[in-house]
């Protein structure tokens, strides 16, 4: 297992979604601030950087506690999976092993009071938007 996405074919294999506790100790999560996001941290899978500046991207995201993003739109769709922790949005409170999928265009301004691990599927990349009402 490496620390970040590579060009190779390989497959990148993690093991263990199913102690989530663990992967902390075995990935190398960074700060990700982007789009107002405070308190969260990123562990790519694949990016933008491999898939091109409209394409795709996927990551292990983990929300501590507190932590939220501002509001955004998807231009494509994304689903979410929430391995552990609860994430909160505004259909309510989504606890672990709960996945959603947001079609295009919807917003939606993600947060947690207890903390959050998830993998997130972008299907191309977001922008910003007003808060939802």
């Amino acid at each position: 297992m490496t620390d970040k996405p590579t060009q190779s074919t390989a497959p990148l294999v993690i093991e263990g979604l199913d102690r989530p506790q663990d992967l902390g100790h075995r990935l190398k999560f960074t700060p990700l601030t982007a789009d107002g996001r405070v308190g969260v941290e990123i562990f790519p899978l694949y990016t933008t950087e491999q898939t091109g500046p409209g394409g795709p991207a996927a990551s292990l995201v983990r929300y501590h506690p507190g932590a939220a993003a501002a509001p955004h739109r998807h231009t494509g769709y994304e689903i979410i999976q929430v391995l552990e922790g609860e994430l909160i949005t505004e259909d309510g409170v989504h606890p672990a092993h709960s996945m959603l999928v947001l079609p295009p265009g919807s917003v939606h301004a993600p947060r947690t009071d207890k903390g959050a691990l998830m993998l997130v599927v972008w299907e191309a990349p977001v922008e910003p938007a007003e808060p939802v009402e």
